[in-house]
């Protein structure tokens, strides 16, 4: 993954995108973008994610700290996605304001009020 791209910008699809918020969650970019590639190799899409073995999932996020939790929410949200309208990004297991700012700028095309993360607003900032 480039170095010089946020981690929305190097997704593949919705729900790799919202993988990324939560692996994002409370570590650094650069500890993600590691960790993804194989992630995603392994697990491209939720169904793939939901069916695959706890144990290995929390081998390949153990770099990230809290590897327990974000399997847990990763699972959750997987599960959610399935059936999410795509509207509101909140409304998905273990997403925050954060996963809904970056969904909103990122899918939506929508600027939204408040932007708390300095990369997310270093992004719009240069748009």
């Amino acid at each position: 993954m480039r170095d010089d791209l946020m981690v929305q910008q190097q997704v593949k699809s919705k729900w790799q995108h919202m993988v990324g918020v939560i692996c994002l969650n409370q570590t650094y970019r650069k500890q993600v973008k590691q960790v993804l590639p194989e992630l995603f190799k392994r697990y491209p899409n939720p169904i793939k994610f939901i069916r695959g073995r706890v144990k290995t999932q929390e081998r390949i996020l153990k770099p990230l700290g809290m590897w327990k939790v974000r399997v847990k929410r990763l699972r959750g949200m997987s599960v959610d996605f399935l059936s999410w309208n795509g509207k509101e990004a909140s409304d998905l297991y273990g997403i925050g304001k954060y996963g809904s700012d970056s969904y909103k700028i990122f899918y939506k095309n929508e600027i939204p009020a408040n932007v708390q993360d300095k990369e997310l607003r270093r992004y719009i900032k240069n748009l």
